[in-house]
């Protein structure tokens, strides 16, 4: 029982690590390990940018810098994710922990990466070393949600993020939106930006807002997600914010095959994603499925209410973040959602509460898309 409470304390400080790396380490999940003995922690570590090592060379590697190779044989590890068992990039980890002399290994959740999946627990354990499974597992299972979600359903994790008066407005009838909400809740909305690997808008919202989709703190920019236009007919012109060229940004456009410009598009470094749609719309499913195979787990929807309502209709939103300021608009506003096409109750998507607080002003909610029966709920 001791050995367990120990276990799950160097857990969240390995949760710790591996939240830092969020957003940066895609296609890779941002993974976090952690190496003690007895009461000291001898090297913890997170995953490193793609091309780098995995968490669990990093935490071995600091471990034996500190403390020499002697010290760690014997030792414990934990771990979030399942070690790896396969050469990629990176060497196998589960042949780095095991050539360090690692004598227990505590994971928080299995890999169902099929070149993983069980392997790397079994690899442990035919080498000798005790194996313990399901440390924190809800906790390492939220973290991943977006590998996880990749995996086992094909597409990244979705969050929706609404910021709107309290009568669900989120611009006056002219399109002035700035600001609704307070600098508290805008202060999330960065902290989002910079945990996502991707945030997307539609064309409406670039061509009123030219956003930067930045994550800034500060007024300095801390993090660069991918941006993500869904642009059908490529109204958006090249000279807008999201086209600028950085050597640290990266545009894609999920558009129409038939679109023109496209040339222009590419010739700033932009990378079309081409769907087909009905009625000239586009197949949302599609376009989240191949974000998810360009290596992309989480993806911040910011609008506008039209891109919204389509991925709800199509039922890919996994969490909405739904930011209310005490402002009333009116009918004369623009609804934060398009029509959900409902014609009865019964058809009207149910949501689990997950949490309700403040952010200054301002009311946070944010809540979950009930998982069907017999899916699991990342």
């Amino acid at each position: 029982m001791r050995d367990r409470l120990v276990a799950e304390a160097r857990m969240r400080e390995a949760l710790k690590s591996a939240r830092r790396g969020s957003g940066k380490t895609f296609p890779n999940p941002s993974v976090g390990a952690i190496v003690w003995k007895g009461a000291e922690i001898l090297g913890q570590g997170r995953t490193r940018p793609p091309g780098g090592p995995h968490a669990e060379v990093v935490a071995l590697a600091a471990a034996i810098r500190r403390h020499g190779a002697r010290r760690v044989r014997g030792a414990s590890m934990g771990v979030t994710l399942e070690p790896c068992s396969f050469q990629g990039r990176t060497g196998p980890c589960t042949r780095a922990i095991i050539n360090a002399g690692i004598r227990r290994v505590y994971i928080g959740c299995g890999d169902p990466h099929p070149r993983v999946s069980g392997r790397g627990v079994r690899a442990l354990k035919r080498a000798g070393l005790e194996v313990q499974m399901g440390v924190l597992e809800a906790a390492c299972a939220e973290h991943h949600r977006g590998f996880l979600s990749v995996c086992q359903r094909g597409r990244p994790f979705v969050s929706l993020k609404l910021a709107t008066t309290l009568d669900a407005r989120i611009a006056t009838r002219a399109g002035e939106s700035r600001w609704i909400t307070g600098p508290e809740a805008r202060g999330l909305v960065h902290r989002m930006r910079a945990r996502s690997d991707a945030v997307m808008v539609g064309s409406g919202t670039a061509l009123a807002d030219d956003p930067a989709l930045t994550a800034r703190r500060g007024g300095r920019v801390v993090g660069r997600p991918v941006r993500v236009l869904v642009d059908s007919r490529l109204r958006v012109p090249t000279k807008a914010r999201l086209y600028e060229v950085h050597e640290a940004a990266r545009t894609l456009v999920l558009t129409r095959a038939s679109a023109r410009g496209r040339r222009a598009r590419e010739a700033v470094g932009a990378e079309l994603l081409d769907l087909s749609g009905p009625a000239g719309g586009l197949d949302l499913r599609a376009g989240l499925e191949a974000l998810g195979d360009v290596g992309l787990t989480s993806v911040l929807v910011e609008g506008g209410g039209g891109l919204a309502a389509a991925l709800v209709r199509a039922d890919l939103v996994d969490e909405i973040h739904w930011i209310l300021a005490p402002r009333l608009m009116g009918a004369d506003g623009v609804p934060a959602l398009g029509e959900l096409r409902i014609r009865d109750l019964g058809q009207t998507p149910m949501l689990d509460w997950a949490q309700v607080g403040r952010l200054g002003a301002d009311l946070h909610i944010r809540a979950r898309r009930r998982p069907e029966n017999g899916e699991n709920s990342q």
